[in-house]
This record gives C-alpha cells, structure tokens and sequence, in this order.
C-alpha cells in the first residue's frame, strides 16, 4: 500500500513533484497502490475492453515517394491527416539504430537516482531549454497523471549541446537532424494538397519552433485506475513519436465531439521501425479544420516501463496562426481566428489536460 508518511496531498507532492522523485520514486518504495491523488474519475479511466480494435493498416511507406506510387502515397497521407489526425510511417530517413539507441538513453536517464534527474526540474534547471517533471501541470490537475518527463527545447545544435544532459543530447540531436527532412517533406504535401503555397521563410516559421521530449511511464500496480497522459490534443504542427513495444497508445476515432461514455478509441499498435506521425491544433487551425488534430491518450501497464519520445513541432512563438486566406475564400468562412502561437501555447499549458478544449482559444 502507499506509504503511511504520503498521509496528505502536500507531502505526496513534495516527494514527486518538488524533490523530483517523480513517479519512478513512487515505485521504487515498493507501492502495491496508487496514492489517491493518482486516480482518475471513472469516466477518464481506459477500459481496454472498450477500445475497438487497432489501426494496423495506417501505416505509409515514405520511400514510395520517390516512385510510381507517388500520388497514391500523398493521397494516403492526406486521407489519414483528414479523417483520423494520426498514421505510422517506415523508410522515413531516421536510421533503426538511432530509434533504438533513444529507448536505451531514455530508460538510463530515468534509472538514475532522483538527485541526478532533479538538477533540471524546472526551478533549478541550469538551462531555460532543459526541464524534468512529471505529470502535466501538477499544480492544476485534480488528479495526476502516472508519467515523467525530460524535456528537450531545441534551437540549434550548439545550444542544445552545451545545456541539454550529457547523456542525451547526441542521440537526440540525431534524431532531430534525421527526421526533419521527412518532417519538411510531410508538411509540404499537406500545405500543398490544400492548394496553398508556401516559400521556404514562411515554411521555417511554422516548424521553427521544437521540443523533444522523453516520456517514462513506470508500471503501475492499478492501470485500471490510472492514466499515463490524459486525453488531449497536441499544439503543434505535427509530432513524431517513437514508441517501444509495450504499446498503450490511443487515438479518438470519428466524431470528436462524441460525448464522453460515447467516444471510440483505436490504439496506435507499436511497429519496429516505426515512427508515429500526428497532426497538431496549428495545423488544424492553418487548414481551417480540415485536417484533424486528434485527440489521444496513453493507458498505464502493470507489467513493466514503457517510454516514447515525442518530437513536437511548431511554429515559432512569435508567429500569427490562422486559416490560410485562400482557404477561407474558398470555404466562405474563417472557422478559426488569427492567434499568436506563443499566445496559444500559453493557454495551453495553464490548464489541465482536457481533449480538444485547448482549441476553443481560436474557436470563432
């Protein structure tokens, strides 16, 4: 059971939050439950005998965009960008053993001891460009999410080697500089199907802006009670996430406005090889809702530790989002207002985690 000294929600939060112990310090006491601050209403919580199915068949080889299959593969990404928000890719450029060299460097940063770990929580952090935490916004959320993080603000290699953690900043960067050509390439064929054209400034401004993030979601001695991130939507233009074999990954399906008790959920099947491709609120927005930042979320798992890392990419915090004008003048209507994304991000992260509501920021 939780430890008698957690007796209320500040010593709990002391030991998690503000010691940087985290999640993983939880476990490691040897908990057999969760603390009540870490379960969820029974309406947020994933059955996963109510998830229909998974999405096998999302799954798009970049490489073909070098052949004959040309048309059909954009055709395949826009579809998936319009109707779900979310799809897998192979052949994407970023070599398999960086992909697996992440998982090991992400497993290692959490295994240290939480002194190690702590020199970056958000207070002490020696750079503006490093934070460790966990959950979301602990100080906001009625109830917390299993998850800790290290996150990564990227603005060129030089930064991100002098602060970013010693024991990260390589593998990453490889990362970066391995999937931004793919990243490029993505969202040049979904700009361009919208029959909008963009130079290169204009394009650099909106994906000038990123983070990379390693996520650790230690096993949980109640997944049913838990959640490792609540259902939301990402920001961003688009996020590429690599996620290991434990899986756990879901995504809303249809109606995003399904009441809740009403929603379908798909998971995200982990793939070898695979990266994770999701379209975020800015895109959303630029497209004047017609591709879909869908929402999603992660269950726990009792059996062991499961990371993913995220690549977020957006535009830069100085930028003005809004449909794009030839869309609005050919839809007859602007279904978005023009924000500052730095405006919008701040929003953003002041709230909980709460599906799509982030988007009301733009709504007309």
């Amino acid at each position: 059971m939780a430890p008698s000294y957690f007796n209320d929600d500040n010593s709990l939060l002391n030991f998690v939050v503000k010691e940087g112990n985290g999640v993983k310090g939880l476990v490691d006491l040897g908990l057999t439950e969760v603390p009540g601050r870490y379960i969820q209403p029974p309406d947020l919580r994933i059955n996963k005998q109510e998830v229909a199915g998974s999405l096998e068949n999302v799954t798009i080889d970049l490489s073909e965009l070098d052949g004959p299959n040309h048309e059909q593969v954009v055709k395949a990404i826009v579809h998936a960008s319009e109707t779900l928000g979310f799809f897998q890719v192979v052949n994407h450029g970023v070599p398999l053993e960086v992909l697996e060299s992440l998982k090991v460097t992400a497993h290692q940063f959490f295994g240290q001891p939480a002194e190690k770990k702590a020199v970056y929580l958000k207070e002490v952090s020696p750079s503006p460009l490093v934070k460790y935490g966990t959950s979301f916004v602990p100080e906001n959320e009625k109830s917390l999410e299993w998850k800790d993080y290290l996150s990564m603000m990227y603005t060129n290699d030089a930064d991100a080697r002098e602060s970013w953690p010693n024991d990260c900043k390589e593998v990453v960067l490889e990362y970066i500089n391995t999937s931004t050509k793919m990243v490029q390439k993505l969202l040049q064929i979904l700009i361009g199907s919208l029959g909008v054209k963009l130079d290169d400034s204009r394009l650099h401004e909106l994906m000038g802006f990123n983070l990379v993030n390693m996520n650790f979601y230690p096993p949980c001695p109640n997944p049913d009670l838990t959640i490792g991130v609540g259902s939301h939507s990402d920001a961003g233009m688009l996020t590429v996430l690599l996620q290991d074999g434990i899986g756990g990954l879901y995504v809303k399906k249809g109606d995003q406005n399904a009441s809740v008790g009403n929603e379908v959920w798909v998971e995200i099947p982990p793939m070898h090889g695979a990266l994770v491709i999701n379209v975020g609120d800015s895109l959303q927005i630029l497209s004047n809702g017609r591709y879909i930042s869908a929402e999603h979320r992660v269950r726990t798992t009792d059996v062991e530790s499961r990371v993913s890392v995220p690549r977020f990419i957006s535009p830069l915090l100085t930028v003005k989002i809004g449909p794009f004008p030839e869309l609005v003048a050919r839809d007859g209507v602007a279904r978005y207002k023009e924000v500052i994304y730095g405006e919008y991000l701040k929003n953003y992260f002041e709230k909980s985690l709460d599906g799509k509501k982030s988007l009301d920021f733009a709504s007309i």
